[in-house]
């Protein structure tokens, strides 16, 4: 018989007008390490919410036993008193505080007299970094690390709470491949030392490189769990499971012919807003109509750095260089010229940069481009509705109208919104930083399938992205950025069908 140590029985979440989960089952054996796929707002962190508390008991209907007991949380207290620890895609660290204070925030080491053994407390959470192998001083303020030095610190986090089931909502969306790697096998370190862990992610091959077994959710249902052992427990199955058909391609196929050239950067030198270094040194990329350009590099390389400095110089200072558009040059010094010069910029973090999440997706898709749906200072309220429900219906955006807040909806639909945004704004260049993190397969296809229509229309598009095959099967050329110094450019394999 199988040793579970989790059972979710008949879990069914209802939200209002939205059931997220319906008689959903749920098994995790004894120290495995089990995935969770599906698409964005197929009901995955909605299960890990009320498996951790923050759905408490009475706020959905269905039974949890954990350990071979029926168990009742109130709260994310309660499930980690029993220990069970949830790790948000979002990280829930305090930047200004130190690495042991985040470890030990609301756990903290008293000694005497009730007040916080600092000694201990430094000596405990260095011990913890040891575990998860993270090399750094336990008073280093956390927001001088990188986010894959803080995924470490927040699994260190979890390990203090002695953790038993350890869930991870999407823990290498933000990571580049060795950060990724190295997560992955102190993943599998904890396995050994019998923590079981659940992991929701996009990331296919992860998945199947690292899962024990896999359950696929869709529309709030389960789909099926799979024994990865399995010859048959392919990415292909996985995706069949996820969107309810086989699909053909990773990428969709496009035919490359690239016309004139529509952006043209020269020189382009950029300094760090706060310190005396350069994180963009003399970079030189060319774009040309009817083509998707790449720019590859790893993290901190300066690709966003780049395009944020080239759209409106939103990021740096002392910026040097050349911006042709057209072969004109143009100036691009707030984003309303940048704006008014063809060009756009889809941040790789939408929810802070690219979208008001308390805002509808009417206003979201206007804004950007005001002036097109104003006359005398006055918005054409019933324009603006016409716009967001022409980008509703051509980009399949999920929602149940365009008065639905951008805030609820899945990743996918939220990174179409942002897409919308800038569709709007009718730009000769669109620069796409990170288009596809942190959403599902079916939704990335029908990214690069809005790619495709752009560049058919004889728009120029600009991506980075930390994942190579997603450069090598969209782009016709790419330039590789290493230290902000000027990119080395290649040119991709002719392109035929690409899977």
């Amino acid at each position: 018989m199988d040793d579970y140590i989790l059972e979710m029985r008949g879990i069914t979440k209802t939200f209002p007008g939205v059931k997220a989960l319906s008689d959903v089952n749920f098994a995790v054996q004894r120290g495995e390490i089990h995935a969770i796929c599906g698409e964005n707002g197929a009901g995955k962190s909605t299960l890990m919410k009320v498996l951790s508390g923050v759905h408490p008991t009475g706020d959905y209907e269905g039974e949890i036993r954990f350990d071979g007991e029926t168990v009742r949380f109130s709260g994310i207290r309660d499930s980690e008193h029993v220990g069970i620890v949830i790790i948000h895609q979002e990280l829930a660290l305090v930047p200004y505080l130190s690495i042991a204070e985040n470890i030990f925030l609301g756990n903290e080491l008293r000694g005497r007299g009730g007040l916080i053994d600092w000694n201990k407390a430094n000596a405990e959470a260095a011990r913890l970094l040891r575990e998860v192998g993270l090399d750094e001083n336990p008073v280093t303020p956390v927001g001088q690390l990188g986010v894959g030095k803080q995924q470490l610190v927040e699994i260190a986090k979890a390990v203090s709470k002695d953790v038993r089931l350890l869930i991870l909502d999407e823990p290498t969306a933000a990571l580049n491949d060795t950060d990724s790697a190295h997560l992955l096998d102190l993943l599998r370190a904890l396995k050994d030392r019998g923590i079981t862990s659940i992991m929701i992610s996009h990331k296919l091959n992860e998945i199947v490189s690292i899962a024990d077994r896999t359950t696929v959710i869709r529309d709030g249902r389960t789909v099926e769990t799979m024994d990865m052992s399995d010859e048959d427990a392919t990415q292909e199955r996985i995706i069949r499971g996820m969107v309810g058909r086989d699909l053909e391609s990773f990428y969709p196929e496009r035919e490359s012919a690239p016309g004139d050239e529509v952006l043209r950067i020269e020189g382009w030198t950029v300094w760090h807003p706060t310190q005396e270094r350069k994180v963009v040194e003399d970079a030189s990329l060319t774009v040309r109509a009817g083509e998707v350009v790449g720019i590859a590099g790893l993290m901190g390389a300066g690709r966003t750095e780049l395009a944020m400095s080239i759209f409106g110089r939103s990021y740096g200072r002392n910026i040097t260089g050349k911006v042709f558009v057209h072969g004109k040059e143009v100036r691009t010094r707030t984003v309303a010229e940048a704006i008014d010069n063809g060009i756009a910029y889809a941040t790789e973090d939408r929810k802070r940069y690219g979208l008001n999440l308390i805002e509808d997706i009417r206003r979201n898709v206007s804004a950007a481009a005001l002036g097109k749906l104003a006359r005398r200072g006055w918005v054409n309220g019933n324009e603006e509705i016409k716009v967001a429900e022409e980008s509703r219906r051509d980009l399949n955006i999920k929602a149940p109208s365009v008065m639905s807040v951008v805030g609820k909806l899945s990743g996918g639909n939220q990174q179409k919104v942002v897409l919308s945004k800038w569709l709007f704004t009718d730009p000769d260049v669109l620069i796409l930083d990170e288009p596809t993190r942190g959403i599902d397969v079916g939704a990335k296809y029908e990214i690069y399938t809005i790619i495709n229509g752009l560049v058919a229309a004889g728009k120029a598009v600009l991506v980075i992205s930390s994942e190579l095959p997603e450069l090598l099967g969209t782009c016709d050329r790419i330039y590789t950025l290493s230290a902000g110094r000027s990119p080395v450019r290649c040119r991709c394999a002719k392109r035929p069908r690409r899977t």
